[in-house]
């Protein structure tokens, strides 16, 4: 089962119905500036690497950690910045893009299934099985009926794999549409950042406030103790690190895990 919930103001409650409105996106938290909280975020990547360490030893229990946002809401620089001291081979990331040809002959949770991260690891979803009841929702590409009734299997195979000793934590990168609006085109401005763009990043824009609902129906209805979603304030890049990292830091230092005993008796070892 899942460790204690870590104390968070970010967290959303089972059941809790929300408005992305009523959330803050450029909060700073207790911290003034990026230099006020970068000694934080230094002391959670090693207590990171220390619990990573301990969660391989003990290889009893996952992590799976699941980001979501808006485009240019910080998925890939949250794992850059947050994982970069971390063992890679104990850490996997998986980008949940369109789906395969072979991954649309399988049920939609299938391609999750496969990516959640074995014991002694972490696993990283960067997007994940909800894509599966946002973009499928906001393009209608499925009726509102399946919708929900994704949402109650979604909840049914997390809190299978919570069960099953997967530890689950969920983010939601919160951005405003005015931060979307300067991140994009500080990215057109930069020859070396053009790369990161495609046409489908500013076609979804027009989509904002249908998406803006999927992510409230889809948070409210998954966020489970099993489970939880974070709504993480992200306009300020350097805060979103620093929030995420003390949730991962609390929650995981939590879980029940120890080193084994060695197979052999050391104090009768001579070199």
């Amino acid at each position: 089962m899942a460790g204690r919930l870590a104390s968070s103001p970010y967290l959303v409650k089972p059941h809790q119905k929300i408005k992305l409105s009523h959330f803050p996106t450029a909060e700073t938290g207790r911290y003034q500036n990026k230099e006020e909280a970068a000694a934080d975020l230094e002391r959670h990547r090693q207590q990171l690497d220390e619990l990573q360490e301990l969660l391989t030893a003990d290889c009893h229990r996952a992590v799976l950690i699941v980001l979501q946002g808006m485009d240019t809401a910080g998925k890939d620089g949250a794992i850059r910045h947050i994982f970069t001291g971390v063992n890679p081979q104990a850490c996997n990331v998986t980008a949940f893009k369109v789906p395969t040809p072979l991954e649309m002959k399988h049920d939609f949770l299938w391609r999750a299934h496969r990516a959640v991260p074995q014991f002694g690891t972490i696993g990283i979803f960067n997007r994940s099985h909800y894509e599966d009841v946002l973009v499928t929702r906001v393009h209608k590409l499925i009726p509102e009926k399946l919708v929900k009734e994704r949402c109650q299997q979604i909840v049914d195979f997390e809190r299978a794999l919570s069960e099953n000793n997967v530890t689950i934590l969920k983010f939601f990168l919160h951005i405003s549409r005015d931060e979307q609006t300067r991140r994009l085109a500080e990215r057109l401005a930069d020859k070396d950042k053009q790369w990161k763009l495609s046409e489908a990043d500013f076609a979804e824009r027009a989509f904002w406030p249908k998406y803006t609902k999927a992510y409230e129906d889809a948070i409210a209805h998954t966020s489970r103790k099993h489970a939880p979603w974070f709504i993480i304030p992200a306009d300020h890049k350097w805060y979103r690190n620093v929030a995420i990292s003390e949730i991962l830091v609390q929650t995981i230092g939590k879980l029940k895990m120890s080193y084994p005993k060695p197979t052999f008796d050391p104090s009768k070892i001579r070199l």
